[in-house]
């Protein structure tokens, strides 16, 4: 793997079982220091192929700031919906920047209810 360039945005997901006993992590995309893509059929695409049933999504914000972009939301919500359908919980997205982290799940920003 190349050494992790902390000027891009990386996206991460990691699988996890209901015990959520990890199953695998998954780097998903490189982007700039301005956002990256999180494509629902890549964030996914593990998460069926290994039988995770919840995934957590990761990833880091190289400016520093920990508030989520207008796009961190959308792509958040859109991945929880697209989870919905697949039977695939996604348990939290978490940003993380020099300054700490930001837990949609401990904002309660991530809501499975129907």
């Amino acid at each position: 793997m190349q050494p992790f360039d902390r000027d891009k945005e990386h996206f991460f997901v990691i699988g996890i079982n209901r015990a959520y006993i990890m199953r695998y992590i998954d780097h998903v995309s490189t982007g700039t220091i301005h956002g990256t893509i999180a494509e629902p059929r890549e964030v996914f695409r593990n998460a069926i192929h290994l039988g995770a049933s919840c995934i957590i999504l990761a990833h880091n914000h190289p400016s520093g700031s920990l508030i989520p972009s207008r796009q961190d939301i959308k792509v958040t919500k859109e991945l929880v919906e697209a989870g919905k359908i697949l039977k695939i919980e996604v348990v939290d997205h978490v940003i993380v920047s020099s300054e700490g982290y930001y837990s949609f799940s401990d904002e309660g920003e991530i809501n499975q209810e129907e």
